[in-house]
């Protein structure tokens, strides 16, 4: 019989975790609506309010916050944005995922995008200057980036889009399981999360927002949510989310160190590398071999990883956050490796042997070519 797959993309979906497929089954027993007031619905109601209570412990928002559940990250981020009609502008890092950048502009207000640096770190001078330009800006500033690893100062940003009398709104989609959150602390207005990035099942996510500010609904209907996001929930899914939250810990990923050496003495570049990082993603590039090769090599020998670029309709694009990080040279030849709670040490040594294996023979082959047309 074939080897599995080895999976090294879990900064696109972490394979669901054997309690959160338990936690579910139990979930789907009770085979009722949370919003009937029978037996079984006060039974599922109860399930849902302890999943609520749970995915806010997580990021140490019982108290000081709030949560919707909505149906994955994009939708938080999607619920989030649509606050914004209340302010007269909105500001978005230009290394936002595109449920965040290309929503920007979907309410009708004029949009400024910070730059990055190319650290990958959100300007927070050029963001300062975006701030100082007038009126009250909504704002939304991904945390840990979903390419490089790379993390944002959000406290610090926080305090400065608060001091000019906006909302800060934060995507923690991939910062959940790899750093300790906590809401409070964090100075956010709002944060979205997503429950399969974390083990969890897709198609789950929630919005956290300050107790101190309201929201309107973006889907009307029914009371659900406290009416603000009308439909029946998915208490199934609800409470694999919260079952996934109770392992998840913050990641800490020696092996991913040492591989992330072996790929510089290979002649690779670590994006990002010298900014702070989440554990658990690396993006590297090389300057002669296209992500969509790699990806190939990777692929036919079993290891399953990503380009550093947004994918769409089957197709490797060159990155927009590494041209927004000054990268535009390198942007379609980065490879992004995610690990999670699946990984292991040998893990990222077949991933490196497996890599270097087939950029060697790229080498060879490139050399052949350059001999023949000699």
């Amino acid at each position: 019989m074939a080897n599995a797959p080895l999976y090294l993309d879990h900064a696109a979906t972490s394979p669901i975790r054997p309690q959160v497929r338990e936690a579910m089954l139990r979930a789907w027993e009770i085979g009722a609506n949370a919003s009937s007031v029978h037996a079984l619905g006060r039974k599922a109601k109860l399930l849902l309010e302890e999943a609520r209570n749970a995915v806010l412990a997580f990021v140490n928002g019982v108290g000081p916050a709030r949560l919707v559940f909505t149906s994955g990250g994009t939708e938080a981020n999607q619920l989030a944005l649509s606050q914004s009609r209340g302010f007269d502008r909105v500001i978005v890092s230009a290394g936002e995922h595109d449920s965040v950048y290309k929503a920007a502009e979907s309410y009708g207000l004029p949009v400024a995008y910070a730059p990055l640096l190319r650290s990958g770190v959100v300007d927070t001078e050029a963001l300062r200057q975006l701030l100082n330009a007038g009126g009250k800006p909504f704002v939304a500033v991904m945390w840990v980036n979903n390419e490089t690893g790379v993390i944002n100062p959000i406290r610090a940003i926080a305090d400065q889009v608060h001091a000019a009398g906006g909302w800060l709104h934060v995507d923690a989609v991939q910062a959940a399981g790899k750093v300790a959150i906590d809401f409070e602390a964090l100075g956010a207005d709002s944060l979205s999360l997503a429950a399969h990035k974390i083990g969890g099942p897709q198609g789950v996510g929630a919005l956290i927002y300050s107790a101190d500010r309201d929201i309107h609904a973006a889907i009307p209907g029914g009371g659900q949510e406290f009416g603000h996001r009308a439909g029946t929930e998915n208490i199934a899914g609800i409470a694999g989310f919260a079952e996934a939250t109770s392992h998840a810990r913050p990641m800490t990923d020696t092996a991913q160190a040492e591989a992330e050496a072996a790929l510089k003495a290979l002649g690779a570049t670590i994006v990002g590398e010298e900014a702070p990082r989440a554990p658990g993603i690396t993006c590297f590039t090389v300057p002669d071999w296209t992500a969509q090769l790699q990806l190939i090599h990777m692929d036919m020998a079993g290891i399953c990883v990503s380009s550093g670029s947004a994918c769409s309709s089957g197709k490797v694009k060159s990155s927009r956050v590494l041209e927004a990080m000054g990268l535009s040279d390198v942007a379609d030849k980065a490879l992004r490796v995610s690990s999670g709670w699946t990984t292991n040490a040998a893990d990222w040594q077949q991933f490196i042997e497996v890599w270097s294996t087939g950029y060697a023979k790229h080498h060879a082959r490139q050399a052949s070519r350059v001999k023949e047309s000699a």
